[in-house]
């Protein structure tokens, strides 16, 4: 069972570097990081403010899994290093041991790069809107949450706290990070996920889309960091339940969204406060997802 719901960490002794939407990060030394992956959601870019009691400690086990069975593709920021080696209070400890991971320090690319490999969300709002996703033409007359021919990558901009990713298109994304590191970064993002879209779909799940980070070490090597393949950055769907021409039910943070887009709330700060269940069944279907990808 899931213990109390971590909504901010503090831990004594380690400089705070960045409180994200969900991710609090320490500074260990010149070389490490610590970084607590809190039980705090976020969706339409706003941190609500009522935590999900389990969510950081599957968040964490999730992208630690998926880290591993991708290694040969890219290398990931974790130093495998146990949290017991901070020596930190034993009680702060048994709180964050499940939920924390050490880290090497590089520096974000500062892009989302994102895979789709069904036609959702805000690929779907640009493809009603233009007839394309950022700058890739589609076929016409494609319906919601219709599986795309080949997987395309659509990476966004990086969005601060409080504010929006944007779409961007592969030209602007050159722009921003050049255009040797775009092509390596979509190559190695698409084949990610189509190794763990298939591995999915065998266990009944269709990753319809996912969103990765990247940063570099002072030597200019690639690493992927943050989350991977985690309810959070991607959209899990029951593969039993897909139909073509609505948003299918999910096991992510989806479920969320579509009880808030029913709230009389402008998606700006602050959010909402969520009712009981819905905080019980987000965290059902984020262990619902660890358990049968993991199984």
């Amino acid at each position: 069972m899931p213990h109390s719901a971590l909504f901010q960490s503090n831990v004594p002794g380690y400089d705070l570097v960045a409180r994200g939407k969900v991710r609090d990060i320490y500074e260990i030394d010149s070389q490490r990081l610590l970084i607590v992956t809190t039980d705090r959601l976020s969706a339409f870019d706003v941190v609500l403010p009522d935590p999900i009691p389990g969510k950081g400690e599957v968040l964490t086990q999730l992208s630690n899994f998926w880290f591993d069975m991708v290694v040969d593709i890219v290398p990931n920021h974790l130093t495998n290093e146990s949290i017991e080696s901070l020596n930190l209070d034993a009680t702060l400890l048994e709180t964050i041991a499940r939920q924390c991971i050490i880290v090497k320090r590089l520096h974000p690319l500062p892009i989302e790069a994102v895979v789709r490999g069904y036609l959702i969300g805000s690929g779907w709002r640009d493809y009603l809107q233009s007839g394309n996703v950022c700058g890739i033409n589609l076929p016409d007359d494609l319906r919601q949450g219709a599986k795309l021919q080949t997987p395309i990558f659509t990476p966004a901009s990086k969005a601060t706290a409080g504010e929006h990713d944007e779409n961007i298109s592969m030209s602007q994304t050159e722009d921003l990070v050049g255009e040797e590191l775009a092509s390596r970064v979509r190559e190695i993002s698409l084949e990610i996920y189509q190794r763990a879209a298939e591995y999915a779909f065998k266990r009944g799940i269709i990753i319809a889309d996912c969103k990765f980070e990247f940063g570099l070490d002072d030597e200019g090597d690639l690493y992927i960091i943050d989350e991977i393949l985690t309810p959070d950055s991607s959209r899990f769907w029951s593969a039993a339940n897909y139909r073509v021409g609505i948003s299918p039910p999910s096991f992510d943070k989806q479920f969320v969204r579509d009880y808030l887009e029913t709230l009389d709330w402008d998606k700006t700060n602050p959010g909402p406060a969520l009712p009981a269940a819905i905080l019980k069944q987000t965290g059902d279907k984020y262990r619902d997802a660890l358990r049968i990808l993991t199984k």
